[in-house]
């Protein structure tokens, strides 16, 4: 049952990646106003490390012999993260992938717990280290939105 847990986790993980991945683009795409320029490039570095987490964690649900989910269907049933949706402004932009990052932080918190559980240390370890990225994003997008 605990090996369960943490090959859900994964593909958990695997799918808001995904979908996180495409909103970045979105985001990216579709950014507008005055801070065009540093938004641009902030999601784009964003969507390439998305890319990077993706592979990490469906080669690491590979290796402990389990199957990461591979379709989009998939990704959006099993994500928490929601697709991209309507015109935003570059403020709600910021806003929306900052609430993503607080909701995948708290998700990775107990995703941790359950491969300690399990005695996965390498897979809590790579979850450690991506908590430690979005946090720091969040972060850093929660500067840039303060007034």
């Amino acid at each position: 049952m605990a090996q369960a847990n943490v090959t859900e986790a994964l593909n958990r993980q695997v799918s808001n990646w995904n979908v996180l991945f495409v909103k970045l683009h979105n985001y990216h795409w579709f950014v507008k106003g005055p801070h065009f320029f540093t938004l641009h490039e902030k999601f784009e570095e964003l969507y390439n490390e998305a890319a990077g987490h993706i592979d990490e964690l469906a080669e690491r649900q590979l290796t402990i012999g389990g199957a990461p989910l591979a379709t989009m269907r998939e990704f959006l049933e099993a994500a928490t993260i929601k697709e991209a949706e309507g015109e935003k402004s570059a403020e709600e932009m910021v806003q929306d992938l900052s609430s993503d990052f607080e909701k995948l932080s708290a998700e990775l918190g107990k995703d941790i717990e359950a491969c300690e559980e399990a005695g996965d240390d390498a897979t809590a370890d790579m979850f450690i280290a991506i908590r430690q990225s979005v946090e720091k994003h969040n972060w850093m997008l929660k500067a840039f939105s303060s007034k």
